[in-house]
């Protein structure tokens, strides 16, 4: 048998699916792994390309196999879709990535370690908590307002209706509803202490750590903000400026240009949805105080002066993004352009 050059390793929870070829290119092995063979199959081989798509598991693999030696690399599925020859097996999938792992110009996914994903989890685990608790407060004010007891909008109005729930003076509760809403409204207030215990650790581990504290000096990024940039892009090295970084977020505009006319639209919505979410939200908030008179920066005024609000709000977050990228790649301090331009002005 040929020396195995490249495998392309199809993941799954029980059944794996390999292809390997030699540097030839020929077909060397194509078959199933179950689970407790993957790594006793790997320890048999020598030093070889392994390609996944990074997906479910895919980075507690590539840290165990590289383990054995081998260099593993992940990639993004819809870049690996392409080279899928014929409708979808399995077999098929793991030869598509094989292919694609060692294309040139394919483009890879960092592995995270442990730690990294730990830290992803912690995020993770509050954005359900906040989803679970907007749902649960949305039934209690659906319910309600059947009633025709209706509060304003906002997490801070919650507190009024569950102070009528557990009223047992107000008649406009039947005995039945009372009891349910009780339940639903004890189920609000533990998930907004969980939410508060989680914020608390957020915050201390951002004044400990120093990539975070140089990511909450610039406005609209605050603790929460600051550690899922770092949790959610564990090597921002791997972008070749700040502007493949915003791009890579979805920041900036989707292209349908060709035959020389350049056709920009919306911004493309690519990349994470968390990091860009938050990064918009900030700016918003940003542009809010602004707008209410605090200080801005001279580019910011002129840009609130021609652009609509939302238009302005994901320009700042693409600049944002773009400094986020400097300050994690070069390990600087965040300099405010307006107090530099009165500083300069003074001088």
């Amino acid at each position: 048998m040929s020396e195995i050059h490249v495998v392309g390793l199809d993941l799954a929870k029980q059944i794996f699916q390999v292809h390997a070829i030699s540097s030839e290119g020929a077909v060397v092995v194509r078959r199933q792994l179950r689970r407790s063979q993957v790594l006793t199959f790997f320890s048999k081989l020598s030093s070889c390309l392994v390609g996944m798509e990074a997906c479910g598991g895919a980075h507690f693999w590539a840290r165990e196999i590289a383990k054995l030696g081998h260099q593993v690399r992940l990639m993004p599925p819809n870049y690996v879709k392409p080279y899928v020859k014929r409708g979808k097996t399995d077999a098929g999938d793991a030869e598509a990535i094989c292919e694609a792992v060692s294309r040139p110009t394919m483009r890879f996914v960092p592995v995270k370690t442990a730690e990294q994903q730990a830290a992803a989890m912690v995020l993770k685990t509050r954005d359900l908590l906040v989803r679970q608790r907007n749902q649960a407060i949305n039934a209690l004010r659906a319910h309600l307002s059947e009633l025709g007891i209706v509060s304003g909008t906002g997490v801070s109005r919650v507190a009024g209706l569950i102070g009528i729930v557990r009223d047992p003076e107000d008649a406009r509760l039947p005995v039945i509803a009372r009891q349910v809403l009780v339940d639903l409204s004890d189920h609000i207030e533990a998930l907004t202490e969980r939410l508060h215990r989680l914020d608390r650790e957020i915050v201390a581990r951002s004044r400990e750590d120093a990539d975070l504290r140089r990511l909450t000096a610039v406005p609209g990024i605050g603790p929460i903000s600051a550690a899922s940039l770092k949790a959610l892009v564990p090597d921002p090295s791997g972008f070749v400026s700040g502007r493949h970084f915003a791009a890579w977020l979805g920041l900036t505009p989707r292209a349908h240009s060709s035959g020389g006319k350049e056709r920009l639209g919306r911004i493309s919505k690519m990349g994470n949805p968390t990091l860009r979410t938050l990064l918009i939200l900030g700016a918003t908030t940003v542009l809010r105080h602004a707008r209410n008179g605090g200080k801005a920066s001279p580019w910011l005024q002129a840009l609130l002066s021609r652009r609509p609000p939302k238009v302005a709000a994901v320009a700042l977050a693409n600049k944002t993004a773009r400094i986020v990228w400097a300050l994690l790649t070069k390990g600087s301090h965040y300099r405010n352009p307006g107090l530099a331009a009165s500083s300069a002005m003074g001088a």
